[in-house]
C-alpha cells in the first residue's frame, strides 16, 4: 500500500461520514496540507493525516500545527494508516485512529470532536479560499459565480425548462445551506 492509496481511502471514508465537501492535498497560510479534510454540517470538519510508515508519524509530531495543536485544522483529526502501525497510546491528545486493510477503512479510536480553535477555523477559511481561488483561476474568464449560475443559462437556452435530471439550484439539497446544528 502506498501514500496514495491511503488518501484515496481517506476520501472515501470522509464520504461515507458525511461530509458533502472534501479536499485532499491543498496547503493553507499556516502550513498544513491534510491529507484530506472534510466538512459536515454546522461547518464541523474532519481532518485525515495518512501514514505509512512509524516514521512518517514520528516525523509528523514535529510539525508547528502538531506541536502547538490550536493551529490544527479539523474538528475531529485521525491518522489513517495501515493495522498495527500506531497505537493508540501514542496518538496526540484527542486523535481518533483509522486502519485501512484491502481496501476496507475501520475506526479503531475514536477522535474528539472539539478539537479546533477559532485559530484552525480561520485557517480552514483560508483553505477552502484558496481552492476556490483555484477553481476560478481554471474556469477564467468566467467567475465562480457564473460558473454557478449555469443552470440559468440552461433555463433561458431551453425555454424555461432544464434537461431531464437536471435539478434546480433551488431544489438541491445542500445541507450547508440549512442553519447550522449541533451535530
Amino acid at each position: 500500500m502506498i501514500h496514495a492509496d491511503l488518501v484515496q481511502q481517506a476520501i472515501l471514508w470522509l464520504k461515507r461520514y458525511g461530509c458533502g465537501v472534501i479536499l485532499s492535498e491543498q496547503a493553507c497560510a499556516s502550513g498544513e496540507m491534510p491529507d484530506a479534510i472534510g466538512w459536515k454540517r454546522a461547518c464541523h470538519s474532519v481532518l485525515i493525516e495518512c501514514k505509512i510508515s512509524r516514521a512518517d508519524f514520528l516525523a509528523d509530531k514535529e510539525k508547528p500545527f502538531r506541536q502547538k495543536s490550536e493551529l490544527g485544522l479539523g474538528s475531529e483529526r485521525f491518522y489513517l494508516s495501515p493495522p498495527r502501525l500506531l497505537r493508540t497510546e501514542e496518538l496526540p491528545a484527542g486523535w481518533g485512529l483509522l486502519e485501512c486493510s484491502r481496501n476496507k477503512v475501520v475506526n479503531i479510536h475514536p477522535a474528539a470532536r472539539n478539537l479546533r480553535t477559532a485559530t484552525g477555523f480561520r485557517h480552514e477559511m483560508n483553505l477552502l479560499l484558496a481552492s476556490l481561488r483555484r477553481v476560478e483561476i481554471r474556469i477564467e474568464p468566467q467567475t465562480i459565480t457564473e460558473f454557478l449560475k449555469w443552470k440559468n443559462r440552461m433555463l433561458d437556452y431551453n425555454g424555461g425548462s432544464l434537461p431531464e435530471g437536471i435539478t434546480r439550484a433551488e431544489q438541491e439539497p445542500n445541507c450547508f445551506l440549512h442553519p447550522p446544528t449541533e451535530n
